[in-house]
């Protein structure tokens, strides 16, 4: 068992279409476990470091106005194979071609509004989460949790 604990944002559309209990619920059901949460108007200087590979990119500026644009959760997810998990839960980046079952596929339709955002490796949700979470502010007490395979 490889227990991680990665980053996931309930972006701004999401937040306004009042789907934060459903994505949340969508983790918890699968078994993982949130030990992080805060709701949050993003700052400018951590979604620039958050994105900082797409800067140089055409479509960097659409996406610091549309994360910035309202409030956002930010959300520490924790379980076994976390990031591969909540990545098939969120299902392809592409809401209009992501598989029924998945957030985007029940709930997204478009490709720049898509809901949520998933670490996309355990080394991007550890920077990821340092940026979200700074030190000290997760302090779940990661013990025995008999329901997960051992």
């Amino acid at each position: 068992m490889s227990e991680q604990t990665t980053l996931v944002l309930i972006k701004p559309d999401a937040v306004q279409r009042g789907l934060m209990g459903e994505i949340i619920a969508r983790f918890e059901r699968k078994g993982l476990q949130i030990v992080g949460l805060k709701m949050l108007q993003a700052p400018e200087d951590v979604v620039g470091q958050h994105y900082a590979e797409h800067k140089e990119k055409p479509f960097y500026p659409a996406i610091l106005s549309f994360i910035t644009s309202s409030p956002l959760v930010a959300l520490a997810v924790r379980g076994n194979e976390a990031v591969a998990v909540v990545r098939n839960l969120m299902g392809s980046t592409d809401g209009r071609k992501a598989a029924p079952g998945t957030i985007r596929g029940d709930l997204g339709c478009s490709m720049g509004a898509n809901l949520v955002h998933g670490s996309d490796s355990l080394e991007s949700a550890e920077r990821e989460l340092a940026l979200w979470f700074p030190q000290g502010t997760l302090t779940w007490d990661s013990a025995a949790k008999p329901w997960l395979d051992a």
